[in-house]
This record gives C-alpha cells, structure tokens and sequence, in this order.
C-alpha cells in the first residue's frame, strides 16, 4: 500500500472517528433531558416538499344563471362550514383493527437408486481388470444410493389495534376539487415523545357534518406513529450490532 492509500485510509477513519464523537457528544448534552419538540411550520416551506400530481379532469368554468342566486359550483344553497380551503382544520378519525393468520406446510421426499455391471464389455472385461485393482468385480462396477426428504411448516398470526383522533390542515386544493391533507401531533410524557402523522387526499364529499373524516376515505394515506425518546432508544439495537447483521453473510 503506497503513501498515498494510507493518507486516504488514515482521512477515512479520522473523519469517522469525528462523525461519532459528534454524535456522541449529542447524546451526551441530551442526558437527563427531555427530547425537543419540533416547531410548528408551514410543510410546503419544507426541502423534501413535493406537491402531489394526479390525474386530473379539464376544469369547468363556473357560471350563474341570471336572476338566480345559485352557482354551479355551489354544493348546497347555504355556506358550508366544513373545511375545504387551503388552511381549513378538519379531523380525521383512525380506527385500524387488523387480523391476519397465514399457515403453510410443505412436505417433499425422493428416493433414488443407481447400479452398474460390467460383466461382458466386448470381450474387454479382462483388460478392465488389468487397469482395476486386484479386488476390483467388474460385475458390481457401481452402485449408488440417495434419499433426501424435507419438511417446511411456517406460520404467520398478527393482531393490530390503533384507535386514534388527529387534526389535520388542508394544504393543498387539487384542480378536482379533492384535498390533500397533512397532520401531525407530538405529545411528550416522561421524556417519551409520542410521534403520529398523516398524509393523504380527501374526497370533500367524505367530510362529515362534525367536520371529520375517517382514515378509510383517505387515498394515498402515510400513517406513523411512533416515538422517540429513552424507551424507543433502549429498544434499538446498537449501531455496532445493526451494522455486523447488515455486512455478516451468516
């Protein structure tokens, strides 16, 4: 290995060893403490933001009949007060009950057998002997025998339940008329941070008297919900060892 290599593997290691210590010294400052709240924002102002882009319908033009106070783009006579607008808070209701149980078996057996003699090969069966050990039969040349058998049982059962309520802002009025809605809530309790989001489009149809709709009638729908803090830490595995089961082959 040249100079050269050495530099580089030396740079490699220096600036690995530093990418560590800062994020040990991070975990250091935040002993004791309780985990940061993320300030509220505006999600369009976000870098990863990308408005959605669907399909869509030409748009029709609105128009009022003379001396009618009815527009065509009207949804019923009087003002709806349920969200629409970009900005509008609307609820939206989880109820996710998921059962799911999957058994497979297989089973798979083979026998085999394989002989071979050579009792009579044209008069050269003497001159096999010859070239054979002095031991060697040239009527049971050979004889092969395999089995092989396996058996495979597996089984899957799954039971999930989340019920949950999240307020949700409109950010985004596609030229459908469907909504794209966006969520999030963090509560903080003994220095666990309860983390729960929702992303998705809304049909305005679907929006309830109360100003509510259910997870079911949210298409594209992102839910998480998760937490960070000291217990959500602890239930991870250490880098080290997350790293030895990505590159160990066994």
């Amino acid at each position: 290995m040249n100079n050269r290599a050495i530099s580089k593997t030396i740079l490699c290691l220096l600036m690995g060893c530093s990418l560590s210590a800062c994020g040990t010294a991070d975990r250091l400052a935040r002993i004791g403490k309780a985990p940061d709240m993320a300030p509220i924002q505006n999600p369009q102002t976000d870098r990863n933001y990308k408005p959605v882009s669907m399909p869509m319908p030409a748009p029709q033009i609105a128009s009022r009949q003379p001396n009618s106070l009815w527009q065509s783009n009207r949804k019923s006579f009087f003002k709806d007060q349920r969200a629409g607008t970009v900005g509008d808070i609307l609820t939206v209701t989880i109820d996710i009950k998921d059962n799911a149980e999957v058994k497979n078996k297989t089973t798979r057996q083979r026998d085999g057998s394989e002989s071979a003699a050579a009792p009579r090969l044209l008069g050269f069966e003497r001159q096999l002997q010859k070239v054979l050990p002095v031991a060697s039969d040239v009527s049971a040349l050979a004889a092969i025998d395999s089995s092989s058998s396996t058996t495979g049982d597996g089984q899957i059962k799954r039971n999930e339940s989340i019920t949950l309520k999240l307020a949700a802002v409109i950010s985004q009025v596609l030229p459908n008329g469907t909504l794209v809605i966006n969520g999030k809530q963090e509560v903080l309790v003994n220095y666990e941070k309860r983390i729960l989001s929702i992303n998705g489009i809304i049909r305005p149809e679907d929006i309830s008297t109360d100003n509510s709709v259910p997870y079911e009638k949210i298409a594209e729908a992102r839910i998480v919900y998760g937490g960070d803090g000291q217990i959500s830490d602890i239930q991870q595995a250490r880098y080290g060892q997350q790293l030895f089961d990505v590159i160990s082959p066994f």
